[in-house]
């Protein structure tokens, strides 16, 4: 038996984690510190919410929409105040931002909508109505008009927004599903998938004379997934404007050919009668999102991750002086890059499982709210899948942190798990 697996191990290792976490621990108890979070934190928490009788919460959880999405960029913030002071005719302005956004990210066009999902809508009914009045009014009735869109790789939680504007779901899961599941009734090709498979798709897609939507909704920041899209050719993508981007929580992108982001516009408002006038984006919205653009398209990635790996770093620190508990930091692939930290404990022995410090965490003071690998609030049934063989993990994504809550989250957990370790000891 190894030194490490004895007890005296264990609890030689819990005290060099304590020794490794002192300066954390100082600065926490430092009136500084206090006064920092008294200064950031402590001015959200009373203002405005809580006059509402609402808990504003730390969001370790990342860039969900349940939580708020993210925080505004302070040039985004900028932005939508100065946007705010003057009046503006609409159709000019929807054009003049489709053409700034054609400039960075490479595509023909694009233009601004109130989020992904409507980017998604607007998509739909470009592709079954295009520009032609009659058809634009008929929607979401389709009769008589394409209105098939196959979803490869299969359905997800947000496919009622390829419904509402009419559109029929035909479902391709695989690759080789995809040239069979094309009809002449197919209106457009949907896809979350982000890899080199929509290169692929494409082949098949471009000889069949249809459109590929592509959902990029959470693949920026790196920023290097707004232009690599329009490089291969995707006929039209989807960006949500509320998450990695930092932009107003009611924006989105759809960036792609300039036909269809024309017939986009005429699906939408401000156009009367349109059937995605309802997803109605303001002067505010669209200048805060072009900021937000303009800001990642000259912004420092390796910096960023640099401060953002540093955060759920101190969070590992103070976790782990509690015996037992133990780290690991990765960055995902694909969606959500950002450095995410993920604690590991043994729930039988501690008594206490991963959604029951989750809701620990939400319930104490401050509100925490931590991510947990089958805490996604949806009633769904896409998502009601068996969970029986899915180990639940507790994470904590460091993006949405601001300077300080670290210390505050880490603090916390370690508080749970040692108070659970203690009582079942």
């Amino acid at each position: 038996m190894s030194s490490t697996s004895t007890p005296q191990g264990a609890a030689r290792r819990a005290f060099l984690k304590l020794v490794v976490a002192t300066p954390l621990f100082a600065t926490i108890a430092t009136r500084s510190f206090a006064n920092s979070v008294a200064s950031g934190v402590g001015k959200v928490m009373g203002n405005p919410y809580e006059k509402l009788g609402i808990r504003p919460l730390i969001n370790a959880r990342g860039t969900y929409t349940y939580v708020g999405g993210s925080l505004e960029l302070p040039e985004v913030r900028r932005a939508v105040e100065a946007a705010s002071h003057q009046f503006v005719d609409m159709f000019e302005l929807q054009h003049a931002a489709g053409r700034r956004l054609a400039e960075i990210s490479g595509a023909e066009f694009g233009m601004v909508t109130s989020g992904a999902a409507a980017a998604m809508s607007t998509a739909v009914a470009a592709c079954i109505a295009g520009t032609d009045p009659n058809k634009i009014w008929q929607l979401p009735d389709t009769t008589g008009l394409k209105d098939q869109v196959v979803m490869l790789g299969g359905r997800n939680a947000f496919d009622s927004a390829l419904r509402l504007a009419g559109g029929k779901l035909v479902l391709a899961p695989t690759q080789e599903d995809l040239k069979g599941a094309i009809n002449d009734k197919t209106a457009l090709v949907y896809t979350t998938w982000r890899d080199e498979r929509v290169i692929e798709a494409l082949k098949i897609t471009k000889a069949a004379g249809v459109p590929l939507l592509v959902d990029a909704s959470s693949a920026v920041p790196p920023f290097e997934n707004f232009t690599k899209f329009a490089k291969w050719g995707v006929d039209l993508y989807a960006i949500s404007g509320g998450k990695g981007l930092g932009g107003p929580q009611c924006s989105g992108l759809l960036l792609g050919r300039k036909d269809l982001i024309e017939a986009g516009m005429a699906n939408s408002a401000p156009w009367e009668g349109a059937v995605c006038r309802a997803m109605k984006v303001g002067k505010e919205e669209i200048m805060g999102i072009l900021a937000a653009v303009e800001y990642w398209a000259k912004a420092d990635l390796n910096a960023l991750n640099k401060e953002w790996q540093g955060r759920v770093e101190r969070v590992a620190k103070l976790a782990e002086t509690v015996p037992g508990v133990t780290t690991s930091i990765e960055t995902p692939v694909g969606s959500n890059s950002y450095p995410t930290l993920t604690v590991h404990w043994d729930e039988p022995a501690f008594g206490m499982t991963v959604a029951q410090c989750v809701e620990e965490l939400a319930s104490g003071t401050p509100r925490i709210e931590a991510l947990s690998t089958l805490g996604n609030r949806s009633l769904l049934p896409p998502l009601r899948k068996s969970t029986a063989n899915v180990v639940n993990k507790l994470q904590v994504v460091s993006m949405t942190l601001q300077p300080g809550e670290d210390l505050i989250v880490g603090r916390r957990i370690r508080e749970v798990l040692n108070k659970a370790r203690k009582a079942r000891a």
